[in-house]
């Protein structure tokens, strides 16, 4: 078992991490927020909400997305990142080292790294690191993605890298599933089912499954449709996903509707 030091940053029976996307494209909320103003403003908001964290993300990583470059990452990101840090902590959604540099330099806490690589990189800059799960790239990730056994391959995989970037000085280490992130829906469910075996790693676990497709195919499918619902109309089937993770131990969820998550988080404590 691993014996992680990491600041668990929660007051309560867990933290919700309020979604910020600073892009055209994102799957749910892209354009909405690309102007800073607007961004920084809805930020405030999630704060009022009850959101501890604000994840600040400049390049979609929704399936079949196109990369974007660091320069234009950071240009997106740095005046938000800069105009929330002192209302409340923020993390940067990235798997660029420049922009996490660049993020951090204006007042962000944590790196959210889709790209698992970033964790020497938060231990140099003495910030909180996310491992999160994915099978290729957001280009590729959803081509076909297969496992023998997704729990277990899922928890090697995050295990390693979390102590990999203990053992390079990061003192506040997270481990995240990757709902999504190169998983069927029959993997993303297992992966639910399966969460304790990532909490009982010791490693603090965040799990975001907001409004991602999968819950639009399960609302489709419970209707009768062969449609998967619009990310707007997944919000019931994001707070049940919430309410689990959080009864099953994890100690962050990932969320757009910030005031039911902090709602189902107070539930379930």
């Amino acid at each position: 078992m691993a014996h992680p030091s990491a600041v668990v940053p929660v007051d309560g029976p867990g933290a919700v991490m309020g979604v910020l996307n600073v892009t055209p494209d994102s799957f749910s909320d892209g354009g909405r927020y690309l102007d800073p103003e607007a961004a920084i403003a809805h930020g405030l908001r999630l704060i009022d909400e009850g959101a501890q964290i604000i994840d600040v993300g400049g390049e979609s990583t929704r399936p079949g997305a196109e990369p974007v470059g660091p320069d234009e990452e950071i240009r997106r990101v740095q005046p938000v990142v800069a105009g929330l840090a002192g209302n409340v902590r923020v993390s940067i959604d990235t798997r660029h080292a420049e922009v996490a540099r660049a993020a951090v330099a204006g007042g962000a806490t944590i790196i959210n790294d889709v790209s698992a690589d970033l964790g020497a990189l938060a231990a140099e800059l003495g910030v909180g690191w996310v491992a999160i799960h994915m099978l290729g790239d957001p280009r590729t990730m959803q081509d076909h993605p297969v496992y023998e056994d997704v729990v277990t391959e899922v928890r090697d995989f995050l295990v390693e890298r979390a102590e990999r970037a203990s053992e390079a000085g990061a003192s506040e280490v997270w481990i995240d599933p990757g709902i999504g992130f190169g998983k069927t829906m029959r993997h993303n469910l297992e992966l639910l089912l399966g969460l304790e075996a990532l909490v009982d790693t010791g490693w603090p676990v965040l799990v975001g499954a907001s409004r991602k497709r999968f819950l639009g195919e399960l609302a489709a499918a419970s209707d009768g449709s062969d449609a998967p619902t619009p990310p707007d109309d997944r919000r019931e089937g994001s707070i049940a996903v919430a309410t689990w993770a959080f009864r099953c131990g994890a100690r962050i969820v990932r969320a757009h509707d910030v005031r039911s998550t902090v709602q189902a988080a107070q539930v379930v404590g």
